[in-house]
């Protein structure tokens, strides 16, 4: 079955780097499209970058220039590398596919279809 298991979260102090990691198994990772999602508390989920098959990425402009997607797909594993933490960039980060493939363009504003179970990530 297929698993998504996040990793690397943690406390920082404001200006830090973090880099998540999405273990992915029971599927072909290379084959699709994959996703970095975030939910502060008392606030709605809200998708920051996709990465598709062929490497080509999307990002919501608040994270532009602070997050970087990447895949290695010999390793099955999708990256969220963040730098300059701020406090606003608190809450549990969450990694997802989409199976849609084909003509779908990757984008976090599509519905994904598995989701691992979130890495929490406090700035301070």
């Amino acid at each position: 079955h297929v698993q998504l298991v996040e990793s690397g979260g943690g406390s920082v102090q404001a200006g830090g780097s973090l880099r998540l990691s999405c273990a992915a198994s029971g599927y072909t990772f290379t084959t699709y499209c994959v996703g970095w999602f975030r939910q502060a508390p008392g606030k709605e989920r809200e998708g920051i970058a996709s990465i598709d098959n062929d490497g080509s990425t999307t990002y919501i402009d608040s994270v532009k220039g602070r997050f970087t997607i990447s895949r290695d797909n010999a390793k099955n594993t999708l990256y969220l590398q963040i730098v300059s933490l701020k406090p606003e960039d608190t809450a549990m980060y969450y990694c997802a596919t989409d199976f849609s493939g084909g003509s779908f363009m990757c984008h976090t504003s599509r519905p994904f279809d598995d989701w691992g179970q979130g890495t929490q990530v406090t700035v301070s």
